[in-house]
């Protein structure tokens, strides 16, 4: 992949998925990025023993892989005077600075920006927060569950008020990895601006407003209607108004989703590839406004044709259909889906045990067509003495380091 980023340091002070999943981004682009972390404990995702239900093996840790890989780690102490002197060297040679420590934290470990910059003028200071860096909650910490997901008003907008309680996200770290690629593009636009003008910018990005621009449709609908609109309990067929809009049940269980927004174009191809083309020319369906009309029954026509057949007929013999169309896979099925791996949507990387490669989810973004390379996430504090020895500490001053505690 090309390596955009190339000669561009990053220095990390962060731990969990948000902030350090932007430090990936930045690293597939070609960023050095260096991810400090506690000499004895490391970032504290390292201590997890499931996810989702599933235990996790420290060599092959799934969350640490997305947020992480890619990066060197070099462990220091940064609530030691000694620490803090390290990180202060370190930010003379970098381009950006990332953390996600509350602002009271930051103050107390003294890497606020007024102390990197005392270090390094010139030092992009980049900041992700639950709630945003003012106001009265800014110190107030949160996850994508809470800040992304129930805060925003995105878990309110999916549940449908038949529900007993809002849903809980079914996703690890789904607000996480979009805030972190907001991130990413405030760094880049910052690297932009500096180049241009001399300045170094600070960089805010919250969980909560990642939460409001994802939702903008909808937030914006709700300011303007005064109206909240919520999510439907699920069934089979097409939405009122639009039967080409939903999920159908196929033979063997699965489900094909229709999005097809505008009938008009593609209603003859989907009848006919429905083995219903008789339909394109009943008045009753003969153009959108009719099919609109008399949505019911054109969904309950679509409803059997595609319980005749089974899920993989379906997902090839629409590959012809005109309009637009999704079979619904399961994340596994995903990992085979031909078009993911053409586009190279998933990478292999090495795992720290040496055993088979582990097959990860990619950075979005390519250049010139060229899928992402990467390597695998570091082990704690694999990196700490060669790194130091890059930015000029002899292994005499390694050596006190280490001996007090100060270093991995």
């Amino acid at each position: 992949m090309i390596r955009v980023f190339e000669g561009v340091r990053v220095l990390e002070v962060a731990q969990f998925i948000f902030v350090p999943s932007a430090g990936v981004i930045l690293a597939e682009w070609g960023a050095d990025v260096i991810k400090i972390e506690h000499p004895v404990r490391g970032d504290a995702q390292r201590g997890l023993a499931r996810v989702g239900g599933s235990a996790i093996d420290a060599d092959r840790n799934p969350v640490i892989e997305h947020a992480n890989r890619g990066k060197r780690s070099v462990g220091i102490d940064v609530s030691t005077p000694e620490g803090q002197a390290l990180i202060y060297a370190i930010a003379k040679t970098a381009d950006v600075f990332l953390t996600n420590y509350l602002p009271s934290i930051r103050q107390k470990l003294k890497i606020d920006v007024e102390h990197l910059r005392a270090a390094n003028p010139n030092i992009i200071y980049v900041r992700g927060s639950a709630l945003g860096e003012k106001g009265a909650e800014r110190n107030q910490g949160g996850f994508d569950a809470t800040a992304f997901w129930s805060r925003s008003g995105i878990a309110n907008s999916v549940t449908p008020e038949e529900l007993e309680v809002p849903l809980m996200p079914g996703i690890g770290g789904f607000g996480d990895s979009i805030g972190g690629m907001n991130l990413a593009a405030g760094v880049s636009a910052a690297l932009y601006h500096r180049g241009r003008t001399g300045e170094a910018l600070e960089v805010d990005v919250s969980l909560l407003s990642s939460a409001w621009w994802a939702a903008g449709v909808a937030i914006n609908t709700a300011t303007l209607s005064h109206k909240v609109t919520r999510n439907r309990l699920p069934r089979a067929g097409g939405a009122p108004g639009n039967p080409f809009i939903g999920n159908f049940k196929t033979a063997d269980g699965k489900a094909i989703n229709l999005f097809t927004m505008q009938p008009g174009p593609h209603f003859r191809s989907l009848f006919e590839h429905l083995g219903l083309l008789k339909l394109a020319d009943d008045a009753r369906f003969c153009d959108a406004q009719a099919i609109m009309k008399n949505w019911q029954t054109a969904s309950g026509y679509l409803v059997e044709a595609f319980a005749a057949q089974p899920f993989a007929y379906w997902r090839e013999h629409l590959k012809t259909y005109s309009g637009q169309w999704a079979p619904v896979q399961s994340f596994l099925e995903f990992v085979d889906d031909e078009q993911a791996l053409a586009n190279g949507m998933l990478i292999d990387v090495q795992a720290a045990d040496g055993g088979a490669p582990m097959r990860v989810a990619s950075g979005p973004v390519q250049f010139n067509q060229e899928a992402s390379t990467t390597t695998r996430a570091p082990e704690a504090s694999e990196h700490t003495e060669t790194f130091l020895t890059e930015i000029g500490l002899d292994w005499e001053q390694i050596s006190r380091l280490k001996a007090a505690g100060i270093i991995a």
